[in-house]
């Protein structure tokens, strides 16, 4: 497994953590929960992902079709 998936992840966190804040001091409260939602969305398909190419991997080890 490639560690570079995990700081993907984590500067997808840190950058929506920032446009949150900044949201979030100019009084754009439902824009910033907006951009958590997306950010939130963008990590859940990343993950998505690498949980299908797992079950990929485990059918492609046993031979399951």
């Amino acid at each position: 497994m490639n560690i570079d998936i995990i700081f993907k992840i984590a500067a997808v966190g840190i950058l929506i953590a920032v446009l949150n804040q900044v949201l979030l001091r100019a009084g754009r409260e439902e824009m910033a929960m907006l951009t958590t939602l997306a950010g939130v969305v963008v990590v859940l398909l990343m993950v998505v992902n690498l949980i299908n190419n797992l079950f990929n991997s485990i059918k492609s080890i046993f031979r399951l079709y």
